[in-house]
């Protein structure tokens, strides 16, 4: 007897259609035999499941059972294909009935007791579930609220394979899960007010919030470029609803939901370590999943002490900030992460650190300053916006100087930046920041009068710049023009987007 059980499959943050085709027969010895491509941990399942349908009440066939996984030629891996595979075989057998199976898509791990267990991904899942036009997806109760973040699906959640049995043949109600409130956010970011001094570097973290744009501190030890780094996202403006969902399916896909948490409404912080390896930023492994830098999606991503990650290392950067994706390339296909975050980074000036400091002498011979700096490569920094010198604060500025501007007065400006931009770019192709202007949106919202061209021209002979430098110089000019509420770029506005090119 033949019974199909849909589910799907993860590859990178999307979702594919699986059909379980399970058939059990007399002929032959009985065993279980497991084709269509399936990993280890797929292969693994067997044991699993022969105990948990036995320990759930039911009895295993004694036949030779023969389950496919199709389509063959797409590898199938994790233990979300437990709760399918096991319904199949009930099915088959004739303890669950088969009609309205295959019009319904399930997913879960088993427990050996008959548990079923969450498992991740459900959120891209469910939302190919709609798209397929099924009726419902059934899956793990701590999986229920991100699955029923998507709209117009039935989602039924199961803790034991006894009930998936009991609402499959009517022996127990349909329990259908609710929209979730959103995940908590987290606890509230540093405030700026805490920050004395610094005024230059107060100024780059509203322009970076504001357009977009990717920061990099300079400065030496404890002056607090982590500090200010670190406070970054508490002007952010919260997520649009379409940035949350994207943000959601990468940490669904990541498995860093709560259980029973629905959207992500706050823009995610990633602070990775300076040892993190190439694959630990940019994602992969065998079934390639999400990194440090898609992780960050529509969020910031600090890179603290950034000279002291491996130069090949941030080097994995420069296609994600340019692109806002990273394409992780395997044998059978190429996975597409979503990878378009708010950069900033902090170094030193050397590597004692006080290189040009007046209290304090430098130990660093030009070669040794040179080749500190030659860590972060060109073309990386040509892709950072504004770098800007972050000096030490005095010990009488620090005691004297009254707080700072607190983050939520700074954020209601940043909004307010941010919206003049939706509504200038609100065509399907515009923006949302100016920092993704390019060709035609460029050259008519970045226009300059001839004042500011030779402002440009000056500054782009002075300091070599390079047609891409000069594309974000304009940029960094718009978003200050917006802060400013100005329509057109002003003289003044390119110019102070310039000094935040002079960092050496």
């Amino acid at each position: 007897m033949l019974a199909i059980v849909r589910t799907a499959a993860l590859f990178g943050v999307e979702a594919h259609p699986v059909r379980v085709e399970v058939d059990v027969s007399d002929g032959g010895l009985p065993a279980i035999t497991l084709v269509g491509l399936p990993d280890a941990s797929v292969r693994e399942s067997r044991d699993r499941i022969q105990s948990a349908i036995r320990n759930s009440g039911f009895e295993f066939p004694s036949r030779r059972v023969t389950v496919n996984l199709s389509p063959a030629d797409m590898r199938k891996v994790g233990s979300a294909f437990d709760l399918p595979i096991a319904l199949g075989m009930l099915a088959a057998a004739g303890l669950v009935p088969r009609q309205g199976l295959d019009r319904m898509v399930t997913v879960g791990e088993l427990a050996l007791d008959g548990a079923v267990r969450p498992v991740r991904g459900i959120l891209p899942i469910a939302a190919q579930a709609r798209r397929d036009g099924v009726d419902g997806v059934m899956l793990p109760d701590a999986n229920a609220g991100e699955a029923a973040i998507v709209t117009g699906l039935t989602v039924l959640p199961v803790t034991t394979l006894d009930e998936a049995v009991a609402v499959l043949t009517g022996r127990a109600p349909r329990r259908v899960a609710q929209v979730p409130r959103a995940v908590p956010a987290p606890a509230a970011a540093p405030d700026l007010a805490d920050v004395r001094g610094q005024a230059l570097a107060r100024r780059a973290l509203e322009i970076a919030a504001a357009g977009g744009h990717n920061l990099l501190f300079i400065g030496p030890p404890g002056a607090g470029k982590s500090m200010l780094a670190r406070r970054l996202p508490g002007i952010l403006p919260a997520l649009t609803t379409e940035e949350a969902l994207e943000v959601t399916t990468i940490y669904s896909v990541a498995g860093l939901l709560p259980p029973g948490g629905g959207l992500v409404t706050t823009p995610p912080f990633r602070a990775p370590h300076h040892t993190a390896s190439d694959v630990a930023l940019a994602g992969g492994g065998a079934m390639p999943r999400p990194g440090e830098i898609s992780l960050a999606h529509n969020g910031v991503l600090l890179l603290d002490e950034a000279a002291e990650f491996a130069r090949h290392v941030l080097d994995v950067l420069r296609q994600p900030l340019e692109e806002g994706e990273v394409q992780v390339a395997r044998a059978a296909r190429t996975v597409v992460f979503p990878a378009r975050f708010l950069l900033v980074a902090t170094m030193n000036p050397c590597i004692c650190g006080y290189l040009g400091e007046s209290t304090r002498p430098c130990r660093c011979s030009p070669h040794q300053v040179a080749r500190y700096r030659s860590r972060l490569s060109g073309p990386l920094l040509d892709r950072i916006d504004l770098s800007v010198r972050v000096p030490a604060v005095p010990f009488k500025a620090m005691t004297e100087t009254a707080l700072g501007e607190a983050s939520s007065a700074v954020r209601r400006r940043v909004a307010a930046a941010r919206g003049t931009q939706q509504e200038r770019n609100r065509s399907p192709a515009g923006a949302p920041v100016n920092a993704r202007l390019q060709g035609r949106a460029l050259s008519r919202h970045c226009a300059l009068d001839p004042s500011g061209l030779g402002i440009l021209d000056a500054a782009s002979r002075r300091f070599h710049l390079s047609a891409r430098s000069c594309h974000r110089l304009m940029k960094v000019a718009r978003t200050i023009a917006d802060l400013a509420g100005g329509e057109r770029i002003g003289a003044e506005h390119l110019a102070e987007a310039v000094q935040f090119r002079l960092e050496e």
